[in-house]
């Protein structure tokens, strides 16, 4: 008996993460069940994959099919993102598994009870309900417009992680979360799959989308706005741009209304550096993320999300700053170079970039280690596996089975032929360029190779007066530096 599988989701083109990471899944996933996709009732599919190889039906009908033909396992998709409203709603009629892809739903919340229910005071009747007080003083600012970084203390799941009846988690971060909240609850950490992206060379990627092959450029990709860390991160630039006259930072996304991205820019005088391309559909996306030189994905506060263009990134090969926070925080360190979200922000941001640019051959190596990690731990089939097997745990079905193969992936065979999508002209060079200054930050230290992290102790060694015939004293520095190494990088050296 072939199991049948309800899958809720949102689909392209309903702007939103979501609905890639689905399609694509669900080219694994179909290996394992019967799927009918259900689909936002205003909003349907448009990838001809979808409609060729599954059956497709509008998010209301669910609760009536379900009662006609019960399915053998209900799977929503839920994210911080008004793309989730019909969803959740659906959710709460019909319980099933909860794909949680944010540990932080407060912002979903309250715009689902503004528009879905038209029902504000319910969403401060819920703060209050939920956390006394200080939630309804936080819920009275937000209903007012008045958002604030103090929305992400207040979580607003409570509600999704009751009405589950299991959940499939990204991370160790969200799944310590729930499960202070439902210790009884099945829950699964599944990793989020994902393609692993073509390996585009860079020349060819710059010249499809009109960049010039000799700039320096940096990139920062997705939904742009104020949490994405650009103020730190252009103030960093624009600090950069006095040694490297040739630098250019690429913003790739959509920006929010509600973030004055292009003030910013003028106001530190780097519309000459700095471009912001818009909303770029996914062929033009892979193109500029093979342009770049290194990417910048930095996010605080985080909702505690798994980032789907974030690996598309390292599976890139690029070396990228992420925030040390959240889901972030579980990278390691060969893998991203993590950033740290205290008032040392902007000073780890700056040498993290210098160090990179000074040193391409580490850039190269962090950026290989990235795509390794993401091929043996992110792929399509790893997280196909992990939901049926929770399925299959939660609905009782006698085994997991693969019954057909995979369905191909669209080939990316060609990059796309964009031409001059950003202006070309760089600044011009009215002076010899600075030398790079040294990285002096710890997250600088951090990252940096074997070799320089023993001329960093050399030197200051020699700054306190050990000398080499210290008999004593030498070896007992090289034992200890031999230990520190591995533990301090947080990987196996293998090379002498």
């Amino acid at each position: 008996m072939i199991p049948r599988i309800a899958f809720c989701s949102p689909f392209n083109p309903v702007p939103s993460g979501i609905s890639d990471y689905s399609e694509e899944l669900l080219t694994h996933l179909w290996q394992y069940a019967d799927l009918v996709l259900y689909y936002n009732s205003d909003t349907p599919p448009t990838n001809p994959v979808l409609r060729e190889h599954f059956t497709l039906r509008p998010l209301r009908r669910l609760a009536r099919d379900h009662r006609r033909r019960p399915f053998d396992g209900v799977l929503y998709h839920l994210g911080n993102s008004p793309a989730h409203s019909e969803i959740w709603h659906t959710a709460q009629r019909v319980p099933g598994v909860i794909v949680l892809h944010d540990l932080v739903l407060h912002h979903f919340m309250l715009h689902y009870y503004a528009t879905t229910l038209h029902n504000i005071r319910g969403y401060v009747a819920m703060m209050k309900q939920t956390y006394g007080e200080a939630g309804t003083q936080i819920a009275e600012l937000m209903i007012r417009g008045r958002f604030t970084d103090a929305a992400f203390d207040f979580a607003c799941n409570t509600p999704v992680i009751t009405a589950a009846r299991a959940m499939i988690v990204h991370s160790r971060y969200i799944q310590q979360r729930v499960a202070a909240v439902r210790p009884d609850l099945p829950l699964a950490v599944v990793p989020m799959g994902i393609p692993l992206p073509p390996d585009y060379p860079r020349a060819a990627a710059r010249a499809a989308v009109g960049l010039p092959t000799d700039a320096l450029i940096l990139a920062s990709f997705g939904h742009i706005n104020a949490y994405k860390r650009l103020e730190p991160t252009l103030r960093a630039v624009q600090q950069l741009r006095a040694s490297v006259p040739q630098l250019r930072y690429l913003l790739v996304g959509s920006v929010s209304p509600n973030y004055p991205i292009t003030g910013l820019i003028e106001r530190l005088g780097l519309q000459d550096v700095v471009h912001v391309t818009g909303y770029v559909e996914r062929a033009a996306f892979e193109a500029y993320v093979a342009a770049a030189d290194v990417c910048v994905n930095l996010r605080y506060p985080t909702a505690g999300e798994t980032s789907a263009s974030l690996l598309r990134l390292l599976g890139a090969g690029r070396a990228t700053l992420v925030s040390r926070t959240g889901a972030f925080a579980e990278l390691p360190p060969h893998v991203a170079v993590q950033i740290d979200t205290d008032d040392s922000e902007r000073e780890h941001i700056l040498a993290a970039l210098h160090l990179l640019i000074s040193r391409p051959e580490l850039a190269a190596s962090i950026g290989a280690h990235a795509r390794a990690y993401v091929a043996q731990n992110h792929t399509l089939a790893q997280a196909a596996a992990g939901y049926a097997r929770l399925l299959a745990r939660c609905y009782g079905w006698p085994q997991v089975v693969r019954l057909r193969p995979p369905l191909p992936l669209p080939a990316a065979t060609t990059l796309p032929s964009l031409g001059a999508a950003v202006p070309t002209a760089l600044p011009p060079a009215t002076a010899t360029p600075a030398p790079m200054p040294p990285p002096t930050s710890v997250t600088a230290l951090c990252i940096l190779r074997k070799d320089r992290l023993l001329q960093t102790a050399a030197q200051a060694l020699a700054e306190l007066g050990l000398q080499p015939h210290d008999t004593q004293l030498v070896p007992q520095v090289a034992a200890a530096l031999s230990d520190l190494i591995p533990i301090y990088l947080e990987e196996p050296m293998h090379d002498a």
